[in-house]
């Protein structure tokens, strides 16, 4: 059963390619005549809007209920473009507008391990039973509560490929736990919990949870597994500081926050309590089956650390994105590069490399699913275009299929905005 706090990016990334209906789609959604007159300045503007507006009534139309918003920001070499495509009594969103961006954040993640090898704190390479540079700490503690399957054999690379074998406890089901996650049936039953990485990573112990190949032997995408970076970036962080450091705090001091070389308006909640996002903010919708409609406003992010628990604005993703893929962020040429490329190909796999996924005329970035909201942040060389875009409803009401129907819209959206001024949308 599917419970309201979900993560649900394991089975979009297991995975969302648009075979030939795209095209099909999107010359639906170009001639389709949306009842809402379009907001604009420019043709282009225009021309985006009315593209975004149909692809969201086409999705309404899929659904047979209303899409409160279909949200997308566009960068091109000489213009930023944003519209807000919203149902009949609501006010359209701006780019300034918070939202929970979900795995989004695994970019975040594998920026900051990054820019830790090219400081020299960490080597990308090493086992995570390997020292730290220049101290007697272990990249992850040495204690029977981490001893993981296969836990000497596992590489800070292959964290960040999803190729170390590591259990899934927030994606995947759990033995005794009636088909649950460790992370829903947990949540689901006190909302204020407060998770730890040792938690989420104990059913792997309890039950000797791992996928059926050694690591580096295959893929399987895993929050579980950018959890455990996550607490590597805290020992690494407190062992060069010589005081205690958080996940939160890195992410703050060098990625994101004043000091950084490129400012944005991101946060990584941790506590249990920190669950309000600041204004102005959307609540999204989760629609059950029967028609059930849940608003979603706090949200207790403390399971999805490192993999799971950002929030910031559709301009506040765009800056990033688009920056640190110009090569214009922390991390150089040569590491933006490994970052796009070091991709552990398996037959289930071909374009997810270090915390970043290879979409067809988008270019590089990720995307996210948490708690109501859909969003994707890309940035295409090809191009130098940048996208992101956001859809802030999850829809149950034919179970699973439903919900891909919505993830693919967003996308459809994104597509048809870029395709509106001009770029190519073929794949």
């Amino acid at each position: 059963m599917k419970t309201l706090f979900a993560n649900k990016s394991n089975c979009i990334l297991r995975q969302l390619y648009f075979g030939i209906g795209l095209l099909g789609l999107m010359a639906l959604n170009l001639a389709c005549q949306d009842h809402q007159p379009p907001v604009a300045s420019t043709p282009n503007q225009l021309r985006m809007q009315t593209a975004v507006d149909s692809v969201r009534r086409v999705l309404e139309d899929s659904l047979k209920a209303f899409v409160p918003s279909m949200n997308v920001l566009i960068q091109t070499p000489s213009e930023t473009y944003f519209v807000s495509s919203v149902a009949t009594g609501r006010q359209p969103l701006t780019p300034n507008t918070f939202f929970r961006f979900a795995s989004n954040t695994k970019n975040f993640t594998a920026t900051s391990i990054l820019t830790m090898y090219q400081d020299g704190w960490l080597d990308y390479k090493a086992h995570i039973t390997d020292l730290i540079p220049g101290t007697q700490q272990p990249y992850v503690p040495a204690t029977a509560d981490w001893a993981i399957p296969n836990k000497a054999q596992i590489t800070i690379e292959q964290l960040l490929q999803h190729s170390a074998g590591v259990y899934d406890t927030d994606n995947d089901p759990i033995p005794g736990l009636n088909g649950e996650t460790y992370v829903n049936y947990v949540q689901s039953r006190d909302s204020s919990h407060r998770f730890t990485t040792e938690e989420l990573i104990k059913p792997l112990l309890d039950y000797q949870l791992k996928y059926n190949y050694a690591p580096g032997g295959g893929y399987h995408y895993s929050n579980t597994g950018y959890a455990i970076l996550s607490r590597i970036i805290e020992r690494v962080y407190s062992a060069k500081s010589g005081s205690a450091k958080t996940y939160a705090d890195y992410l703050r001091d060098r990625i994101t926050g004043p000091t950084a070389r490129v400012p944005v308006p991101v946060t990584f909640p941790y506590l249990p309590n920190d669950v309000l996002l600041p204004a102005p903010s959307v609540n999204s919708i989760i629609r059950q089956p029967g028609g059930i409609l849940q608003g979603f406003g706090p949200v207790n992010m403390s399971a999805h650390v490192g993999e799971g628990n950002g929030y910031s604005t559709m301009a506040g993703l765009n800056t990033y994105i688009r920056s640190l893929m110009r090569g214009e962020n922390v991390l150089t040429p040569a590491t933006l590069q490994l970052m796009q490329t070091d991709i552990r190909v398996t037959p289930t796999n071909t374009n997810y490399g270090l915390g970043t996924i290879r979409f067809t005329n988008l270019g590089y970035g990720h995307n996210g699913a948490i708690a109501g909201y859909l969003s994707l942040m890309a940035y295409d060389p090809a191009t130098d275009v940048s996208v992101v875009a956001m859809l802030p409803l999850w829809d149950f009401t034919k179970g699973e299929d439903s919900f891909l129907t919505c993830f693919r819209h967003m996308y459809y959206a994104a597509y048809a905005a870029k395709g509106a001024l001009g770029y190519p949308i073929q794949l």
